[in-house]
Formats: C-alpha cells, sequence, structure tokens
C-alpha cells in the first residue's frame, strides 16, 4: 500500500494587511520530502498521526509537503500555485493507494476564495477514484465543494486545539477501514446562516462545548465521525460561518439526519455566539482591582492567531495609563525595535517607537507606535519547543526577540508572528509568568492551552486591530447575506 501524506494549512483574514507569499509559510514550517517526517512526527498534528497509521499498515509513505502559516491575508496565487504543485505533480506521477491531507479548511487564495475546494477538486481530476481523508480545524468554513471531493472529512472538537493528533487519527482509520473493504463511508454536510464570532467559540464554554457533546454522542451512537465547524468570521467569502458534516456507514440518510440536528442545535444558540465587550478603561480598571493574580488580560482585537498585525499598543498603552504593576506581555511584533534593543544589548536603557508599524486600512486605522523608555533584560534567537497540550513538540521560532522592562511591564518583542498559546514564550527568555500578576497576551481562546491553568481572573480588552469583535468595523462584501447577526433578523 502506498499513501501519500500532506499539510497545507492557513487561516485566511481578509481583512489583515500581512501579506501571505511562501515566505510567511517558511517563517513557520515549508518542509518538503524526507523532512516532513523529521519535522512532524511525535508531535501532536494530524499529519503524525497519518505517519504513525501509515507505519502500522506497512504502507509505503510519500510525503511531498508540509506548508503551514500563521494566520494573515489572502494566500498570493504564485504561493497557492506551487505549494498545489507539490502535491498535484506528485499525485499525477506516482500511484497510490488513498491520501490524508491535514488541511485547515479556511484558505483564502487570490482569485480562489476556496484554497482547499480547489485543492481536492484538481487532486480529483487527476486521481477521480482515489480514497482521501481529511482534517480540518474547528475555524473551517466547510464547503460543498470540499466535501464532495473527498472521501472523510473531520474536524477538531476543541479550541484550543489540544485534540489535532486524536482527530488525525480518527479520519485515518476510516479511511484504512474502507480500503480493507469493512465501512463504505457516506457524508452530509450543511451550513445554517450564522456568522459566529471566534471568542464564543472556546469549546469549554456555551455554546460550543454542548454541540461537541453532541458530535461525541452522536459518534458513540454509531456515525463514524460527526463534526462541528464554528467557521472563521474573518474570511469574507460566501459560504464562511458555522456548518457540519457527518460520516455514516453507508447509510446517507442517517447522516443527513444527524447533521441537520446538529445544524438545528446551532442555530438554536445563535444569540450566544456573540460576544458583548466593555470599554477598554473598564475593563483595565476591573482588573487593576483584582488582589490576586495571575490575572490574564486578552488584547483579542490583535490575535496574529487570527491574522492581527500583533503590534497596536492601545491596551498596552491604557495598562501603563492606568499604572498596572508587574505585568508580563506577550508578544509585540516589531523587528524594528529588537534590532534596536539587540543593538544596546542587555541592561542598555532605551527611548523607542514601539509596535504601530503596520497601517490596516480595512478598519481605517494607521500604525500608532508607542513612544517608551524602558530597559532591555533579556535577548534570545527565539527558538523553543512547545511542552504544552497544543502543538505540543513543534519547534517555535519567533526570530530575534527581546524583552523590554517599561514601567513595571516586561514586554516580550518578536520579529516573527507567534500567538502566546504555550508558556514558552515567556519561559525562554527568562520570564515566569505563574509568578505575575498580570499577563497581557494578544490572544483570544488558544492561551487557555497553556495559561488557563495559571489564571486567577481573565479579562477580555477591546483594543483595536483586524481581529476585532467588532462587527460594526468590517466591511462585508461577499459574504451570503441575510447571515446572523450582521442581518438580525434572519431566518433558518
Amino acid at each position: 500500500m502506498r499513501l501519500l501524506l500532506a499539510m497545507m494549512k492557513h487561516e485566511t483574514n481578509t481583512f489583515s494587511p500581512i501579506p501571505t507569499g511562501l515566505a510567511r509559510f517558511r517563517d513557520w514550517s515549508l518542509v518538503e520530502g524526507d523532512a516532513v517526517t523529521a519535522s512532524f512526527a511525535g508531535t501532536n498534528h494530524p499529519l503524525a498521526a497519518y505517519l504513525d497509521l501509515a507505519r502500522e499498515a506497512g504502507a509505503e509513505i510519500v510525503t511531498p509537503i508540509a506548508a503551514v502559516a500563521m494566520p494573515s491575508g489572502p494566500v498570493e496565487a504564485e504561493t497557492y500555485e506551487k505549494l498545489c504543485g507539490r502535491i498535484l505533480d506528485t499525485l499525477g506521477s506516482e500511484k497510490f493507494d488513498a491520501a490524508m491531507l491535514d488541511l485547515h479548511g479556511a484558505m483564502v487564495v487570490e482569485g480562489e476564495p476556496d484554497g482547499e475546494g480547489g485543492l481536492l477538486e484538481r487532486m480529483r481530476r487527476i486521481a477521480p477514484k482515489l480514497p482521501i481523508a481529511v482534517t480540518c480545524d474547528l475555524h473551517a468554513n466547510l464547503t460543498e465543494r470540499m466535501v464532495a471531493n473527498c472521501t472523510a472529512l473531520i474536524g477538531y472538537k476543541t479550541y484550543p486545539h489540544v485534540d489535532m493528533y486524536d482527530v488525525g487519527a480518527q479520519v485515518g482509520r476510516i479511511l484504512l477501514r474502507a480500503l480493507r473493504g469493512e465501512v463504505a463511508p457516506v457524508m452530509a454536510w450543511g451550513n445554517v446562516a450564522l456568522l459566529p464570532q471566534t471568542l464564543r467559540m472556546g469549546t469549554a464554554d456555551a455554546p460550543m462545548s454542548q454541540l461537541q457533546d453532541m458530535t461525541r454522542s452522536e459518534e458513540r451512537a454509531g456515525a463514524l465521525a460527526a463534526s462541528v465547524f464554528g467557521g472563521f468570521p474573518l474570511a469574507d467569502i460566501a459560504e464562511a460561518g458555522l456548518s457540519a458534516v457527518v460520516v455514516c456507514n453507508g447509510d446517507a440518510g442517517a447522516a443527513r439526519t444527524t447533521c441537520d440536528r446538529l445544524l438545528a442545535a446551532a442555530w438554536a444558540e445563535r444569540e450566544n455566539f456573540i460576544y458583548k465587550g466593555e470599554p477598554l478603561d473598564e475593563a483595565v480598571a476591573r482588573a487593576k482591582a483584582i488582589d490576586e493574580g495571575p490575572v490574564i488580560l486578552l488584547d483579542h482585537a490583535d490575535n496574529t492567531g487570527s491574522g492581527g498585525t500583533q503590534d497596536t499598543m492601545a491596551v498596552i498603552g491604557e495598562v501603563l495609563r492606568q499604572g498596572l504593576k508587574d505585568v508580563a506581555v506577550a508578544a509585540v511584533w516589531d523587528p524594528q525595535a529588537v534590532t534596536i534593543m539587540c543593538e544596546a544589548g542587555v541592561g542598555a536603557e532605551v527611548t523607542l517607537e514601539l509596535g504601530g508599524k503596520t497601517d490596516m486600512p480595512s478598519i481605517g486605522q494607521d500604525g500608532r507606535p508607542l513612544r517608551v523608555t524602558g530597559r532591555v533584560r533579556n535577548l534570545s534567537d527565539g527558538r523553543w519547543i512547545v511542552r504544552g497540550p497544543m502543538y505540543t513538540g513543534v519547534e517555535v521560532n519567533t526570530g530575534a526577540t527581546a524583552v523590554l522592562e517599561v514601567e513595571g511591564l516586561r514586554i516580550v518583542v518578536v520579529s516573527k508572528h507567534h500567538e502566546p498559546w504555550d508558556l514558552g514564550v515567556f519561559t525562554s527568555v527568562g520570564i515566569e509568568p505563574q509568578h505575575c500578576h498580570y499577563l497581557l497576551l494578544k490572544s483570544r481562546i488558544h492561551y487557555r492551552a497553556g495559561f488557563a491553568p495559571l489564571a486567577k481572573a481573565t479579562i477580555t480588552c477591546d483594543g483595536e486591530g483586524v481581529t476585532t469583535s467588532d462587527n460594526s468595523q468590517l466591511k462585508f462584501e461577499n459574504i451570503r447575506r441575510p447571515i446572523f447577526p450582521l442581518d438580525w433578523n434572519t431566518q433558518p
């Protein structure tokens, strides 16, 4: 048996000004051939599960590419063609019994709003009968084109995504059972006119917790796989929003009934998928009144894990204005500031314009740096290994990294974007987060993977950025209408 195993992942924020070319993928991971196994075996990725299953089956493994980039703007067409080309050329030049793909489900490309659907459709043209298993992110904007061009598709059930390996193993086993003639997978999918907000998709919270409990219940009752996708609301494409897919063994009717049941349950909870914030100054004042830490402050409107620039300074500025002390910040993206601090050296006092280097035309904001004077406390090459439950075993590279201490804040400043979901973002530069009173994180939900066990309280801070939860700041042009909550009276 010969298996093609590949990964191509990007969560596209169409409002983000950060370009997505090959360099963006190289910053996180772009490996080919044997380097794929060396990079991802033993990690908490679906691809690692595929590798283990293939070895257990005694299969010959071909790994053309594993490419993943931190979320940002639309993928450049040339980059997309190069990534797809590695998979398509391999498929067209060799014979395979099946393929297992680790995708995201919210990739938007210049001229192609459905990047994953486009790849799968082209694979089907080359190998019409090839069995294909697909793993998608919980934030996938699932399309009919994606489902129609694969054999079995599944999504993560957790956010933060700590079940990536398990879900990959589940769909991989379905595919291998199908190859042995033990099951005949059939799928039903659908979506509803609902655009949930990312801050309301945490699977420890209602309503997503109940929906994922339902998917597990359906699987215990006999479905091979059942998935609900919250979708990615910052990808302005027609089919963005909440969807579901169910895989059953030969029973299309059961798959359809189960899928419809999941979608109906989601629609009934539509108002609970909307985030309700508070003024920034009031949120910070509330945090200041909490005596016991760590208190987590979420600068969620500038989350690079959803395509944020990671350099807006509104929340940091308000924390400084209100005089909070013993604050560790992760992280501000500012390569220029890092260069200045590296040249000055540890212990040096520097005055610089921090952050605010990126304009955000989609929300009508120019970059606004914050002038600060502080002391360089640490310098690092930015390389460390994730030890927490999400992306376990993966090497992170934030590029040259510095810690700047300013009026009670220790600010981690990085040269490459990275969302702070693991303690290593602090411990790698000598900060012990468990002993800080406040942890200011440019994150939404993924921070919970590493930091939730430490938190005595968590406060969302409505700052500035292209991952805003204020829909009135975003100009949607391509999404289907009507859709809730952009159109409050939308009917199912």
